[in-house]
């Protein structure tokens, strides 16, 4: 880490975390979390509204520890960055309007930037420089994604994705079923330590010859499991609840784990990176592991805390942007809630006076120019 890299932070409120981070180039300074899944889990799941009314009361707290762990002041910052889309567009709106006030307030450029090239982006914070090309597995609640980046800040291009439930989805729907509570990820992971991953024969989705290579289907390995247990429950037997744990939890990253190596395989991508709150699965990085070291492929899986929605990811990708001197958003930034990942940001369309910028540089001045006087000078 040195002075002159970029100091960037990052909020994130695409779902129900407060996250805000703060990194110097590809060093995490701060990573602060204010999260409102135990007020969600009475629900069953994340309520939109309640996601919004929670950041917007976490907001500023989040920001001020996260500057305080850092050991900087907000003038100190290069850069706010902030989560544009996609996501919950409550929630999002929440973190953009947060971070506009920032950028205005402190004349600093805004970087309004993608979700999932975030989740990307952030195991450079533990592992170093992204290769480039790069091939991301990213598994959450609301994605599951396979994503070949080039260029993790202009060029990200889809290779496959969900077109169902998302696996994190099927995690907590399971989980549901079994009476486990929210989230479900985590507890059905413990759980299936102690069961048998071949205990039941739970069906692989899109696996056949002729189907997408690529994609991934989990709603009907979620109505195969579901009815396995009504029938069980039916017939007044007892459902042996680790075994189901396991036996869904293998078919899961079975799937997940194949498809991507077979992604690597067919690209020439000897890394793999995976992303995403279901990447915390034990099971799925075992088996990740194990599957890219048969295949000659080098696994990069940031820790459980950096793989969750965080600010961190955010500033990473923020700082990114910064050090390759891509153009900054508008102040008229706007929460798109299904912002494509081909977008990594979402670069300023014109400058104070309504000119187009120049995409091979661009100067800040715009920002400086509305601010008038700096707010926290």
């Amino acid at each position: 880490m040195t002075a002159d890299e970029p100091l960037v932070l990052g909020i994130e409120t695409s779902c129900d975390e407060t996250g805000v981070g703060i990194v110097r180039g590809t060093t995490l300074l701060a990573d602060a979390v204010a999260s409102s899944v135990d007020t969600h889990a009475r629900f069953g799941g994340v309520v939109p509204e309640i996601a919004s009314r929670a950041h917007l009361e976490a907001m500023v707290p989040t920001i001020e520890r996260a500057l305080k762990t850092a050991g900087i002041t907000a003038k100190d910052l290069d850069g706010i960055a902030v989560t544009a889309g996609p996501g919950l567009a409550g929630a999002l709106l929440v973190g953009v309007s947060a971070a506009k006030a920032y950028a205005y307030a402190l004349g600093k450029p805004l970087y309004g930037v993608n979700h999932l090239a975030s989740h990307i982006c952030v195991d450079q914070l533990e592992h170093g420089p992204l290769p480039e090309p790069t091939m991301a597995l990213l598994v959450s609640g609301g994605h599951s994604s396979l994503l070949l980046a080039p260029d993790i800040t202009a060029d990200v291009r889809p290779m496959g994705a969900t077109i169902d439930d998302a696996a994190g989805e099927a995690f907590d729907k399971i989980a549901r079923v079994l009476d486990l509570g929210f989230p479900g990820g985590p507890v059905i992971d413990r759980l299936a330590r102690e069961g048998d991953p071949n205990a039941i024969a739970f069906p692989r989705g899109l696996t056949g010859s002729k189907d997408p290579a690529y994609d991934f289907s989990f709603s009907g390995l979620k109505t195969a499991v579901a009815r396995w247990i009504e029938a069980k429950r039916a017939a007044g037997e007892e459902v042996p609840v680790r075994d189901v744990a396991a036996s869904f939890q293998e078919a899961v990253v079975d799937v997940l784990t194949r498809k991507a190596v077979r992604a690597c395989k067919d690209e020439g991508v000897d890394h793999l990176m995976i992303g995403g709150g279901v990447a915390a699965n034990s099971r799925l990085r075992a088996l990740a592991q194990e599957r890219c070291e048969r295949a000659g492929i080098r696994l990069r899986v940031p820790r459980p805390g950096l793989c969750t929605d965080n600010g961190a990811m955010v500033a990473a990708l923020g700082a990114e942007m910064v050090a390759r001197n891509r153009p900054a958003s508008d102040l008229e930034l706007s929460a798109d809630s299904s912002l494509p990942v081909t977008e990594p940001h979402v670069p300023g369309n014109h400058d104070h006076g309504g000119h187009s910028h120049d995409h091979g540089g661009h100067s800040h001045d715009h920002v400086h120019e509305i601010s008038g006087k700096n707010l926290y000078s």
